[in-house]
């Protein structure tokens, strides 16, 4: 198993990608921090149980720095130590540039950037303490080629590449590494209510002809969550199927 005994960190782990996350770490052996505000995460954590995974679960607002201090502390003292977190929460709220409203901007950012500030600032000590640690980031494919209505989410998943690399320089010394994957079009349940035309149209831009799925996103993860990538720090990984960039 290739997470044998790891702990891992995964927020937004209830649905989708995360949730594929969790159980692509499950099967490998890790034990699981699962973070939601959805309540399914209970009946995620009770399956594993049952599969014979150390599992926890409790909603937190990864904007809410008093509720992740709070969340990791308890975390780590179930555990004793916290190995990988992986920075999967997002949301999107699109609109053009002329229509976006200034709360519109603020939501995406709280969640998908200082989210992503708060819970690593949160994992780090204690990572640090251990001389261990992996943080993986939720990017995307949009980051290096944009997307039309998305100015507030292509802002998060750019700086996240962005702040990738500087906590590559400033944590490698502890045994930390920091990286982050690029996703580009994924089924999922939010992409499910798409119409089947708009989607259609995507496909001319992926050389593979198809989109992804979560468990291919959580392949991703899983590998630069390992020890396989034990020497790969700094990076971006695009999970696209080589979509035009």
């Amino acid at each position: 198993m290739r997470l044998k005994d790891k702990v891992a960190l995964i927020t937004g782990g209830a649905n989708g990608i995360g949730l594929a996350t969790a159980e692509r770490f499950a099967k490998e052996g890790a034990k699981i921090i699962l973070w939601d505000l959805s309540d399914k995460g209970n009946d995620v954590v009770e399956r594993f149980k049952k599969e014979g995974c150390d599992a926890i679960f409790k909603k937190v607002s990864v904007t809410n720095e008093h509720e992740v201090q709070q969340a990791v502390a308890e975390a780590h003292a179930h555990f004793g130590r916290i190995d990988i977190l992986i920075n999967n929460a997002g949301i999107t709220k699109d609109r053009t540039l002329l229509k976006m409203s200034k709360q519109e901007w603020d939501d995406v950012i709280g969640v998908n950037l200082t989210g992503v500030f708060i819970c690593t600032q949160a994992v780090a000590p204690i990572m640090k303490e251990q001389n261990y640690g992996r943080i993986v980031s939720a990017s995307s494919n949009v980051a290096i080629r944009g997307n039309f209505g998305q100015t507030n989410y292509v802002a998060t998943k750019s700086a996240i590449i962005g702040m990738t690399k500087v906590w590559a320089l400033e944590l490698g010394r502890f045994g930390i590494t920091a990286n982050c994957i690029a996703p580009g079009f994924i089924t999922t349940a939010m992409t499910d209510l798409m119409p089947e035309e708009v989607r259609n149209q995507t496909l001319p831009s992926i050389p593979l002809g198809k989109w992804g799925v979560p468990e291919d996103v959580a392949n991703g993860y899983l590998y630069l969550a390992s020890d396989e990538a034990s020497f790969v720090s700094g990076i971006c990984l695009t999970i696209d199927g080589g979509a035009a960039r």
